[in-house]
């Protein structure tokens, strides 16, 4: 039998080197134009994938992520089987893929990925320590209720955790796979990322983007709701972050 020649030899499948990772609940109406302008903004960075974690949706968001993947194997959908919270479901994505560098958003439209695309160079060019590029909405399109109770909120916790990040409520984050996997996970985690990656080292840096108006759909959070979650969470972090512990890892061996 002779050896097959060199260039028949097929690659090995290399990982992603970015992941979009969208958790979406009962959003069916968004995933098509989410999906399209993920491709666009990415069209210059082919070494990337969409997870989309369907957190126990009830409409169907689910059939139409499926539909995409079937066109696309850049998009893969990842099912929880009930709702778990947008904390556990940026998770599960993140578990979910081999790539390095995660890039998270909202699936409801308001944000635009080709921050992301920015907030992704300005990672790389930070160096080591890896940062957490937290995306800061300059121009919030919400109503006026919920802005002024996110200032209000905004406000106190930056007054008692000190994690220098004006918006951390915003779903835009860039940051790299093993640091946000080294952290505890609890239901409210992603409303102190930069808290959390701050006390493990990690660098901070705030990145204006856009934000739009929701085009379909409802919100599935409301100032109340936020407010029962919000006030234990933040005495929970604080607790957290007292308990945390980094080590250094010596390369001698005294």
């Amino acid at each position: 039998m002779h050896p097959a020649p060199a260039d028949s030899v097929e690659a090995p499948h290399l990982p992603p080197a970015v992941a979009v990772v969208v958790a979406v609940l009962n959003e069916a109406e968004n995933i098509a134009a989410v999906a399209a302008e993920i491709a666009a903004a990415f069209a210059a960075h082919p070494a990337y994938e969409v997870v989309f974690v369907d957190d126990g949706s009830t409409d169907g968001t689910a059939a139409a992520i499926r539909a995409l993947a079937a066109a696309d194997p850049r998009i893969r959908l990842v099912r929880h089987a009930a709702r778990c919270g947008k904390s556990a479901a940026i998770r599960t994505g993140v578990a979910a893929t081999r790539a390095c560098w995660i890039a998270t958003m909202d699936g409801d439209g308001q944000n635009d990925p080709r921050d992301l695309v920015a907030m992704l160079r300005a990672a790389e060019a930070a160096g080591e320590p890896s940062p957490l590029v937290a995306g800061i909405r300059v121009r919030r399109q919400d109503p006026l209720p919920r802005r002024i109770a996110t200032k209000v909120g905004n406000g106190i916790r930056r007054a008692l955790l000190q994690d220098g990040c004006p918006d951390t409520a915003c779903g835009m984050k860039v940051f790299r796979r093993d640091a946000l996997l080294a952290l505890p996970c609890f239901e409210g985690m992603h409303r102190f990322l930069p808290a959390l990656f701050r006390r493990a080292g990690a660098p901070l840096i705030n990145h204006p983007v856009a934000h739009r108006p929701r085009a379909a759909g409802r919100s599935k959070y409301t100032n109340i709701n936020r407010a029962l979650v919000g006030v234990p969470d933040l005495f929970g972090v604080m607790w957290l972050r007292s308990r945390m512990r980094t080590p250094v890892i010596r390369d001698d061996d005294a």
